[in-house]
């Protein structure tokens, strides 16, 4: 670049600088900054479009064309050449505006005498906040310098929006972090909570976008990077690590390494950024870019980009994890993503848990049952919005955020946690009465578990025993395999926090959307239907036999309840058995002490198993429907896919009459069934489940009151005849008679 490219650069900068650091309103600002561009630049228009909502941008502000446009000129995203700027988030630079594919003429703005157009968006690390425009008369092409120059001052607008300076009068920018948003995510874990933002990765805020001495900020950039490339080099450096983070880090390290992703930011610091705005400028380009590419690896080594940039940012700025920040008392936690291990490591101090991305299925969201605390999932762009210390509340059965609500809202779901508390209260006096309806049948309540944490809630909730300990929490957590002496002391402890009541232990359940760290992933069309569960045990024998032999020797004598997941088939069972027999063979063998009572039982997960041979029957001891993946299978809709999951419901009376044929199966061979799922956990689908024959549920500790309190209210038998009754009329769902019903039940 050019030296006298990079003074007039510099200039327009610290004129930029000096202008928004005057008093005066956000439009104010606005219109200071729009005539200063213009005249730096020597252009007679300068114009500043700003997003309203997602899709539409507004003329905010502007220099050059009429004034009686600006908020009244609207357009979608993608809509002319300002539109088309916003959605691909590169420069439109063209000597002949009006005949540009999709131009279009606004009339009221008076801007078709201008013939040259120039537009930058204005964007923060993937946040577009709108678009910065400069035209004139002389029909002719901006320079590279000039194009170069407007990317900067777009930047430092975007710093400068960060920081709020374009508030004031409501029509100026609003505030990126002051006004109040709605987020509309999934849910992952019901239940409501209050609290404050606690970033897991905090974002860094450059506030010094502007720097006067570009030779002191090109050596502090040339330290920081320096910095970067030892820190990686110090983790490639450390054993143990596998095949996939190595190359992540081999990844990070290229960028580290990269002379012309250097050379980039030190020019942006010579054209007057600072060292951190540079590095953000450099980021959002890149990024921006990369988002347009069509090769998915080259699109997913966007999260490379992103962490690579926020350590040096970091390093720059002292922001970040190791500040000294206090957390908040009653912290909700907000992240893009997060592993298991690292949601345990917060532990019970949390109150809520909001995800950008994530799943139902997620280990997040097993971990976030485990704590009983509230989560939603894919409330996208909150992390880019939230910062630490902002209030907010997460309704978890909604699946919604309101991040710094108003004070009308804040009431509203205050009351609804009161009420919620309230209802606790009651069904707290139930803890000790059976759940038996008002015909005489007793359902039994069982918990879900995965983890130590969850043990406490055998008391308090009054659950009669574990349905379901999801054993392969404690393999998603390590970095790498646990030994047999670990997965002993973990399963002896669970087993002595039970004190007598029965512990239903699944063996590893991995594959899916459950892969161990230490494991290669396999590049699976359709994981959720892939090599998964009993399938890898099977195949992968030593990992299952060292399970079992854990299992085995956690118990004792004591009496041990193991059950293999997503059986499809007798064979898969009769092998997995065998594998246990075996091994109690073994532990005889050597003199250990075996259980004087095992059972061996099936989690039926897949249609097909309801129509094994009746020798599966006879030789199972248990049976339980593993409900999420059955409802998932039966209706051919992905759980993990929002656009079909809730499409189908559980009281379908086909899926009801299917579960009432796995009911006759199970009577016919005497065998003992459960259902275990979130649907065991809503009461009303719990009522029906039981009046289907169902005499053991397992769901999470804070549904056992809830469902014990409705069974007490009713008779099955007539919940039943509802039932049966909407599947003689061709009723597509038992759920709209069943509910008329209820309404005309007493209290």
């Amino acid at each position: 670049m050019a030296d006298r490219s990079d003074t007039e650069s510099r200039k327009l900068l610290r004129r930029l600088r000096d202008s928004l650091a005057e008093p005066g309103q956000g439009q104010e600002r606005l219109d200071r900054i729009t005539h200063l561009i213009a005249d730096s630049m020597g252009t007679e228009v300068c114009s500043i479009y700003l997003f309203r909502d997602e899709e539409t941008l507004e003329l905010c502000a502007t220099e050059g064309l009429k004034r009686e446009a600006v908020h009244k000129t609207r357009m979608k995203l993608g809509e002319g050449l300002v539109g088309r700027v916003a959605r691909t988030a590169s420069p439109v630079n063209t000597g002949n505006a009006p005949g540009e594919k999709g131009f279009r003429f606004m009339p009221e703005t008076g801007e078709e005498i201008y013939s040259s157009f120039l537009g930058v968006p204005i964007q923060r690390v993937g946040e577009r906040l709108g678009v910065l425009v400069v035209q004139s008369k002389i029909a002719r092409e901006f320079s590279e310098d000039e194009v170069y120059a407007l990317e900067v001052v777009a930047m430092v607008l975007a710093e400068m929006t960060e920081l709020g300076a374009f508030t004031g009068d409501g029509d100026g920018m609003t505030a990126l972090h002051r006004r109040p948003v709605i987020y509309r995510g999934a849910t992952g874990q019901e239940g409501a909570a209050e609290g404050r933002v606690w970033l897991h990765e905090p974002r860094v805020v450059v506030t010094n976008p502007v720097a006067d001495d570009p030779v002191a900020e090109i050596e502090r950039l040339r330290a920081a990077v320096q910095q970067l490339r030892v820190s990686i080099d110090d983790l490639l450096s450390v054993e143990h690590l596998d095949k996939d983070q190595k190359a992540v880090l081999e990844a990070y390290r290229m960028f580290a390494n990269s002379r012309g992703w250097s050379k980039r930011m030190e020019e942006d610091i010579e054209a007057g950024l600072s060292a951190e705005a540079a590095v953000e400028k450099e980021q959002s380009l890149t990024r921006s870019r990369m988002e347009q590419v069509a090769d998915a690896y080259l699109r997913e080594r966007l999260s490379d980009l992103d962490d690579i940039s926020n350590r040096l940012l970091r390093i720059l700025t002292g922001q970040g994890k190791d500040t000294g920040a206090a957390m908040p008392e009653n912290p909700i936690l907000v992240a893009r993503n997060i592993g298991p291990g690292e949601l345990l490591e917060y532990g019970r101090k949390l109150r809520g848990v909001v995800l950008e991305e994530g799943s139902v299925g997620s280990h997040a969201a097993v971990v976030a049952r485990a704590l009983a605390i509230p989560l939603v999932i894919h409330a996208e762009r909150i992390k880019s919005e939230a910062l630490n210390g902002d209030p907010i509340l997460v309704d978890g059965d909604q699946g919604v955020v309101h991040l710094r609500p108003e004070e009308t809202i804040t009431r509203a779901f205050r009351d609804k946690i009161a009420m919620q508390a309230e209802a606790q209260k009651r069904y707290a006096s139930l803890r000790g009465l059976p759940a038996q309806s008002k015909c005489g049948t007793i359902i039994q309540l069982h918990m879900n578990a995965g983890l130590m944490a969850d043990l406490p809630s055998l008391e308090g909730s009054g659950a009669e025993g574990v349905g379901l300990f999801r054993t392969e929490l404690q393999f998603l957590i390590r970095s790498q395999m646990p030994r047999r002496a670990e997965l002993v002391a973990i399963y002896s402890r669970v087993m002595d926090a039970a004190k007598g009541r029965r512990v239903a232990f699944r063996t590893l359940d991995i594959g899916s959307d459950k892969v161990l760290p230490y494991m290669k992933p396999q590049d699976e069309p359709n994981p959720a239907m892939g090599w998964r569960a009993i399938r890898v045990g099977l195949d992968k024998p030593g990992i299952l036999r060292m399970q079992l032999q854990a299992l085995l020797r956690a118990a004792g004598k004591r009496p041990l309840t193991v059950m293999f997941p997503f059986v499809a088939q007798l064979d898969e069972f009769t092998q997995a058995r065998s594998h246990l027999l075996r091994e109690i063979h073994r532990e005889r063998s050597l003199g250990h002490p075996v259980p004087e009572k095992i059972e061996i039982g099936a989690m039926l997960e897949t249609p097909s198993l309801a129509y094994a041979p009746k020798e599966f029957f006879d030789l199972v001891d248990f049976i339980s429907i593993g409900g999420n993946d059955l409802k998932q299978f039966f209706f051919a809709a992905d759980r993990e896919n929002e656009l079909v999951r809730r499409r189908y419901d559980t009281l379908n009376t086909a899926f009801l009459q299917f579960l009432c044929h796995v009911v006759h199966r199970c009577a016919d061979s005497d065998t003992p069934l459960s259902f275990c799922g979130e649907d065991a956990g809503r009461p009303i689908e719990a009522l029906a489940l039981a009046a289907m024959g169902f005499r053991m549920l397992s769901m999470r500790p804070a549904s056992i009151g809830p469902v014990k309190a409705l069974i007490r209210r009713v008779d099955l038998r007539e919940v039943r005849a509802v039932i049966d009754k909407a599947i003689t009329d061709g009723a597509v769902s038992a759920r709209p008679a069943l509910m008329e019903w209820l309404a005309t039940q007493p209290e």
